[in-house]
């Protein structure tokens, strides 16, 4: 489907089991911390199962301006040389709104020579970074972001001088990610500490990252919880395949539960790292979900999951995700929004929390709702859910999906699903 010649999307309702094989694409935050580590190796690295999207485009194409060498082999396969060292570009880096690619480079960065700006959109220059932006300035890092959110100055001089950093992780745990794959590049050893009571979201993010620099050589021991010491190893170059996203196999998993149906994902998703795994069980219990659904630890597939128990037998209480309000856009509300779209109470918002009316009735009813992506692509793709179960359901510029899974909505057809263009 050719889906920039739709500014809206209308899911046709199915009238029974979707069934097909899939091939779900690379994992983005895998991809993103491969391309920097292998790009700050010298040598040659091969990177399998790439993902190609609107974020990895975006940090792939950063670490060009910055003198790396990148040549894709095939679709899902691609090339790096470096020599292990990042050059100060002669632009701006416009990172569009991706997050892991503006939070990872603005540490790394660091490691070149000259002023680097990073810079994104309109939805990215909402973003907070001050945490990061004051981590590094402890490691001697001249940086600078005046709205506390990108754009971000830093006057890199070919490293940093701290050997100890805290960082408050409250907003995100990429700050800790930026910071670890950093001090591996330092000439002494370096610990990343955690500030507070340690109780961050999305700590299996970091788990991913030390996994990412360990792969290419570096050595990293957590001597309490809450700190890492990271040795000056550097990184070797190195072969490394990447798994496939864990956060857009929920939407299928949700779609195989929802209608009865079976899937082929070829491969053994229940084997996937990647925090957002976990939702697999939770899906699986659809439509005996449980009451309270703690979101820290697999935070992108709360709108799967929130759009999923709108049609649960009881009502859902999602707690711990007030992280997701610094999202691409404030998904707490998204989803709300979206949700009482559907049906006029099937949600509200208590401080950071987000109840869901479960109401199994929806089941086979007309809705007329048009949802509001606000240019989210997880926005986008949860709420497609909702129109294999209602009809009716309109979803807002389709392709934001881009950011992440591009061939979603072909996907979507390969499975029987039907999509037009609303009336």
């Amino acid at each position: 489907m050719n889906i920039d010649a739709f500014p809206q999307l209308e899911i046709v309702p199915v009238t029974g089991p979707i069934t097909g094989a899939v091939v779900v694409p690379g994992s983005k935050s895998l991809t993103n911390r491969a391309f920097l580590v292998a790009a700050l190796a010298r040598g040659e690295s091969t990177l399998s199962g790439v993902l190609t999207s609107d974020d990895t485009v975006h940090m792939a194409t950063a670490l060009k301006q910055m003198g790396v060498e990148i040549e894709a082999l095939d679709a899902t396969t691609v090339r790096l040389r470096s020599s292990g060292k990042l050059k100060a570009p002669s632009e701006p880096l416009f990172l569009g709104n991706a997050g892991t690619a503006t939070r990872f480079l603005t540490a790394a960065v660091a490691l070149a020579d000259g002023a680097v700006v990073i810079d994104g959109d309109a939805h990215m220059r909402k973003r907070p970074i001050l945490p990061l932006v004051e981590a590094l300035t402890r490691l001697g890092v001249e940086v600078s972001a005046p709205t506390g959110c990108p754009p971000v100055t830093v006057m890199a001089r070919g490293g940093f001088s701290g050997d100890i950093v805290d960082i408050d992780a409250g907003l995100s745990s990429q700050y800790v990610s930026a910071l670890l794959m950093l001090a591996a590049c330092g000439d002494k050893p370096v610990e990343v500490r955690l500030r507070g009571d340690h109780g961050i979201g999305g700590r299996g993010y970091i788990d991913l990252t030390l996994g990412v620099m360990q792969a290419f050589g570096a050595k990293v021991s957590q001597p309490s919880d809450g700190v890492w010491r990271v040795e000056p190893t550097g990184y070797v170059a190195a072969d490394y395949p990447i798994e496939p996203d864990a956060s857009s196999c929920t939407y299928l998993w949700a779609a195989e539960v929802l209608t009865g149906g079976q899937i082929d994902f070829q491969m053994d998703t229940a084997a996937l790292t990647q925090p957002d795994a976990r939702a697999r069980d939770v899906i699986m219990s659809w439509p005996h979900m449980p009451a309270v659904i703690d979101g820290s630890q697999m935070q992108d597939a709360v709108p799967t999951l929130a759009v999923l128990a709108a049609f649960n037998q009881t009502p859902v209480r999602f707690v711990g995700i007030a992280n997701l309000r610094v999202k691409e856009c404030d998904r707490v509300s998204a989803v709300c929004d979206g949700l009482n779209a559907l049906r006029a109470g099937l949600a509200h918002e208590e401080g950071d929390d987000l109840i869901v009316h479960a109401d199994p009735a929806l089941i086979g009813t007309t809705t007329k709702a048009v949802i509001d992506t606000h240019n989210d692509h997880r926005i986008a793709m949860c709420f497609s859910l909702a129109g294999l179960m209602m009809a009716g359901v309109v979803i807002d510029n389709p392709k934001c999906v881009s950011k992440t899974f591009p061939t979603y909505w072909d996907v979507l057809e390969s499975l029987g699903v039907g999509l037009k263009h609303p009336a």
